[in-house]
């Protein structure tokens, strides 16, 4: 986890969610984004904060440092909350790169216990249908004109528990509106952010889910019916 997601409502949807009275950089549009299959490696909208502002960046999820390559580790586009904040690859990100993933749900595959090649995709979201603030560090410079090769970001994960665990072991670490909005100052302190983290998570009760199709699997694969609920899941 976290491997797909959506991004699909317009970003004025997102950010009134987050904080209606922040100063924005750029006007935002009420133009859906219609992204049912967000897949790695592909370029996201980021939110962060610069100079009081906050920034909506394309980025690619994924994350390889020069020396990662050299040692042909592949991109990395999670990280652990468990070892977020003392990793060699992910330190220096955590410290100064803190942003968020907007998102309305995301995509889990459940294996069967009797067959673990046998795998049944889920659908999870906010029960309540309100837009989701995944956790999220990156590194990237959005005033060159060339971006580096190693610009990118990567999605905090945790453990799952209560019913989340039954889809999957892991999950994205959800903010809620106003831990994300602390977890994007760049004035406060790792520990601070560290404590975000671990106590300002939304709860699983929270969430809902349902299966969905096997064709979320293609990432060319991008429309509503992704996200439908089916009548018959695998698993």
């Amino acid at each position: 986890m976290c491997g797909r997601f959506t991004q699909y409502e317009p970003r004025s949807h997102y950010i009134e969610a987050l904080n209606p009275d922040v100063e924005l950089a750029l006007a935002i549009d009420e133009v859906p984004i219609d992204r049912y299959n967000v897949a790695p490696g592909s370029r996201v909208l980021l939110i962060n904060q610069r100079e009081d502002k906050l920034h909506l960046d394309p980025v690619r999820w994924g994350y390889q440092p020069t020396w990662a390559k050299d040692a042909k580790r592949p991109p990395m586009i999670n990280a652990r909350v468990e070892t977020v904040a003392t990793s060699r690859m992910f330190k220096p990100l955590f410290e100064h790169g803190r942003a968020l993933v907007m998102a309305d749900g995301w995509y889990e595959w459940k294996k069967s216990p009797s067959d673990p090649k046998v795998k049944q995709p889920y659908f999870i979201y906010h029960r309540f249908h309100a837009p989701l603030f995944f956790a999220a560090i990156s590194r990237y410079h959005p005033d060159t004109l060339e971006t580096p090769d190693d610009d990118g970001f990567v999605i905090v994960t945790a453990q799952s528990n209560e019913g989340l665990v039954d889809i999957h072991d892991r999950r994205p670490l959800v903010l809620g509106a106003a831990e994300a909005n602390q977890w994007l100052n760049p004035d406060i302190t790792s520990s601070t952010a560290l404590t975000l983290l671990t106590e300002g998570a939304v709860s699983a009760d929270d969430f809902a889910w349902h299966a969905v199709s096997k064709s979320v699997g293609n990432i060319r694969n991008n429309g509503a019916e992704l996200i439908q609920k089916i009548p018959s899941p695998l698993v």
